[in-house]
């Protein structure tokens, strides 16, 4: 009885914990499905359930190219960031040369500054690149981040050192021993990092904000902040385009779960 009373107990908290979790996102599809006088009554089940905020959302803004803005961006900087970061990273792990505990350092270090910190030093570089008001403009800084370098170095850490020397003495080459040997026994900690990148950067708002002048550039994000009217705010069309937004990260984030899970699990501290 107290084997299933504890079983009863940890099913009832993991359920609680559920709802607790979900409940934004019920809230959110059901507002987004309510007239907007009702937005705010936070009844789960809308008294009158319409999708005329989907309608206007599609009629008044460009949300495809705003998917395909934010889809772009994302998916270039998750892809730049773990190719160069893993090679940066089996440097650290693997290779030996002058200064690299300090250079490690130095860059763990950059993870203590603030973003806000560094924007306009960033945009006089953009502008200097005459990259404003282009996507390549919100790619191309978001692409080093001493995070994912910290996380696949302890990766490659913790892979035994046989693996490398064995590689080398068969004659295999620096760049062919990472491809092919440390790449492939990677794939947890690439899926888990670039679902990180792709849905910090599809929700990204600051940095696109100050580099897209153009409505063509603008991502969904920035199209949802236009619906924000000096007058009037109509809620049910920002929930109805967030819930929008929304979609494309669900669905990369169900379909990697399992090696997203597994690349969290893998991931530890060696020295």
């Amino acid at each position: 009885m107290k084997k299933y009373g504890v079983l009863f107990l940890k099913v009832l908290t993991g359920c609680a914990f559920l709802v607790f979790a979900d409940f934004p996102i019920i809230l959110l599809i059901s507002s987004s499905l309510k007239i907007d006088t009702e937005v705010f009554d936070y009844r789960i089940i809308p008294r009158h359930i319409t999708f005329d905020a989907y309608k206007q959302v599609f009629k008044t803004l460009d949300i495809f190219t705003g998917v395909r803005n934010s889809f772009l961006v994302a998916a270039a900087v998750a892809l730049l960031a773990l190719f160069i970061h893993a090679m940066a990273a089996f440097a650290f792990a693997r290779l030996n040369f002058p200064g690299k505990k300090k250079i490690f350092l130095w860059i763990l270090s950059t993870m203590m500054i603030p973003f806000p910190v560094i924007i306009i030093p960033l945009f006089f570089m953009i502008k200097s690149l005459k990259l404003v008001n282009s996507l390549w403009g919100m790619i191309l800084p978001m692409v080093p981040h001493a995070y994912g370098v910290f996380l696949f170095r302890q990766y490659f850490m913790e892979m035994p050192d046989a693996l490398y020397e064995s590689a080398r003495i068969d004659g295999c080459s620096i760049f062919r021993t990472f491809t092919q040997i440390y790449v492939p026994l990677s794939k947890p900690m690439f899926i888990t990092l670039g679902v990180s990148f792709f849905v910090t950067n599809w929700n990204s708002y600051l940095w696109p904000t100050i580099v897209a002048q153009d409505q063509s550039k603008y991502t969904v994000q920035i199209l949802i902040a236009t619906l924000m009217g000096s007058l009037r705010i109509t809620w049910n069309h920002i929930l109805a385009a967030s819930v929008i937004a929304v979609i494309p990260t669900v669905i990369i984030f169900a379909i990697l779960q399992r090696y997203y899970l597994e690349g969290i699990k893998m991931t530890g501290i060696k020295e």
